[in-house]
Parts: C-alpha cells; structure tokens; sequence
C-alpha cells in the first residue's frame, strides 16, 4: 500500500457501503478497492483520467464505474452512512465540519447583476 491509498480499517469501513463485488448477471468487477484508490490518485494529483498509472488498471473501467456509481447516487448514500455512524459514535464535531454557503460570496457577475449602463455611448449602431 502506498501513501494516499485506503488504509485497512478504511477499507473495512466502506466495503459494506460499495455494490456487491460479483454481480447477479455478468463477470465480476474489477476489484473495488483498486478503483477506489484509483480515484483516490485522481482526486490528490488533479490528472485527467488518462493519465492514471497503469497498476490501477485501465482508465476507462475506472471512470465508468465512477460515473456509473454517481449516477445511482451511491456517493451521496457512501457520505450519509459514514456521517451518520461518526455522529452516533460522538466522533464527528458539527461546528468543525459544517460549511455554511451563505459565507461565501460570489462575484458580481457570477450571481447574474444587471450590466451598468456606459457613460460614454457606443460607437455601435
């Protein structure tokens, strides 16, 4: 296991949270664990998806299952489930981990303001 991988008590944390390894129909998947780590890499060093090492297997397997596993909102569910056994386990302190978007301020045009008009008219009919 190398820096930044899942360790094995996270690995024995999120494993019962992720799909099935063995589908009902077809072959089974590639590893969980390898893909997960996979977006872990991804997500740390900011590389689009072709630029994944080769040990965690093809690019393409691990932005399908990426994407796949975000359009059944297993993502949302994954961080649900953990926030919750953290919270009844007092191992989660709210006032840390709680961001409040109303403290962050969009610029002017972000937050669709209406143009000013120009002091000086437009040499444009």
């Amino acid at each position: 296991m190398s820096r930044g991988e899942l360790t094995n008590e996270q690995w024995e944390k999120l494993q019962p949270l992720l799909p099935p390894q063995k589908p009902w129909t077809g072959h089974p998947a590639s590893n969980h664990r390898l893909i997960i780590n996979a977006l872990l890499w991804i997500d740390r060093t900011g590389a689009p998806w072709r630029d994944l090492p080769e040990r965690y297997g093809p690019w393409q397997s691990v932005a399908s299952r990426f994407y796949r596993w975000q359009k059944a909102g297993l993502w949302q569910h994954i961080l649900q489930v953990l926030q919750q056994k953290s919270d009844a386990t007092h191992q989660l302190d709210w006032d840390q981990h709680y961001v409040d978007s109303t403290i962050i301020r969009a610029h002017q045009h972000a937050a669709g303001a209406g143009r000013r008009p120009s002091r000086y008219p437009s040499s444009r009919p």
